[in-house]
């Protein structure tokens, strides 16, 4: 089996929770409550995929490339920031959700790119950072899925966009694969730094941010903690 064929199959599960998420947020959306809590815990999953899996990932480099990556990760996160804010602003009034789409397709062509460093890194590496991010594609799925609901779009266009804005990270993360695998030590040190603050910046300044939209919750809070156990559960499982 090639190595695309291989990490096609891998990357499969964010494509299923894309379909379920939009399922599920079409015929029963969730309220706010019960979206703050997934949030809080898809937060924790991702958070704990950058403190285990990365970071230590990150510790047997040298340390400089790691900065290196580190700034440029921040200063690109940053500026797809700027980016969607100006693309929610122009498309913001629009009836159908232009604006939403863009912004999910870029983030998860980034998501991607971070889990094509991952799976180079290591296959195991990989498949455990692809656990933490299928739970961040079935919310986006949820959210883009409700959004176009509320646009009065026909079900069918509820139902499939998701799931086609899902392959988005699949062929990054093919992609990316391709280009950082058999990398040399220096430029790969960078990725890592990159693809650890890509992690960090998602759960901060996205998952917890538009968590934290809706009043706190003890239960709440609790489940971004139950998130990080759960993957430092799963993570001494696939490798004990």
């Amino acid at each position: 089996m090639s190595p695309s064929l291989k990490l096609a199959l891998y990357t499969l599960p964010p494509v299923l929770a894309a379909i379920i998420g939009s399922a599920l947020a079409s015929f029963r959306p969730p309220g706010p409550r019960s979206t703050s809590i997934i949030q809080h815990f898809t937060a924790g999953i991702v958070f704990a995929a950058a403190v285990l899996e990365l970071l230590p990932q990150d510790r047997q480099h040298a340390t400089t490339p790691v900065i290196v990556g580190f700034a440029l990760g921040l200063a690109l996160m940053l500026s797809l920031r700027k980016v969607s804010e100006w693309i929610e602003a122009r498309f913001g009034n629009a009836s159908f959700p232009t604006g939403l789409l863009l912004v999910t397709g870029v983030d998860l062509i980034v998501d991607g790119g971070v889990l094509g460093i991952a799976f180079a890194a290591g296959e195991q590496t990989g498949i455990i950072l692809t656990i933490a991010l299928t739970l961040e594609v079935l919310f986006l799925a949820l959210s883009v899925s409700v959004a176009l609901s509320a646009a009065k779009v026909a079900k069918r266009w509820a139902l499939t966009v998701p799931s086609v804005l899902a392959f988005l990270l699949s062929a990054a993360a093919i992609g990316g694969h391709a280009v950082f695998a058999g990398m040399s030590p220096t430029p790969y040190a960078v990725l890592l730094g990159f693809g650890t603050v890509a992690l960090l910046f998602l759960v901060t300044e996205e998952l917890l941010v538009e968590a934290h939209e809706v009043p706190e919750t003890s239960f709440a809070t609790a489940a971004f903690f139950v998130g990080f156990i759960v993957f430092f559960l799963i993570e001494a499982v696939v490798k004990p």
